[in-house]
């Protein structure tokens, strides 16, 4: 028999809004997949490649990022690489450690993927330049993030 723990029903409001959250997020990896797809990838190695666009990246911290393992992440690796658009280097740091970063043609696919997706776009355009920065910041409490300021 299961223990009974008092249910802590959450209002109606909460509920709506984990909905919209779900929806949002399902678009999300809906065109993000699609995106990929327009550029030959998954969606694995278009996340794993918008990643390096910001900086190189250790294999272990790919991995913690992208939450899979670390062998997952030299086969995604392998194959961008061998497409041009990712590159090992040694870490500057750390000679023994090998770093992922993204190669010229890397960085050109990486932006235009971001480009390509539009579901959000409109809709956030017609929020005023505070409201967005409200829904930036909530976003950031929500995830446990810094509220910066911009």
């Amino acid at each position: 028999m299961a223990a009974s723990h008092p249910a802590h029903r959450p209002d109606a409001l909460t509920v709506e809004v984990v909905e919209l959250i779900g929806e949002a997020v399902a678009r999300y990896h809906a065109e993000y997949e699609e995106a990929a797809a327009e550029h030959a990838l998954t969606g694995a190695q278009a996340r794993l490649l918008r990643l390096l666009s910001l900086e190189p990246l250790p294999m272990r911290r790919l991995a913690r990022k992208l939450r899979c393992e670390p062998s997952n992440v030299t086969g995604i690796v392998d194959r961008l690489e061998a497409r041009g658009l990712v590159e090992r280097r040694p870490d500057p740091g750390d000679r023994r450690v090998k770093v992922a970063a993204a190669t010229e043609e890397g960085l050109r696919v990486a932006r235009s993927l971001r480009e390509s997706l539009h579901f959000a776009r409109a809709p956030l355009a017609g929020l005023s330049v505070e409201e967005r920065r409200v829904l930036r910041d909530s976003l950031r409490r929500m995830l446990g993030e810094a509220g910066g300021e911009s």
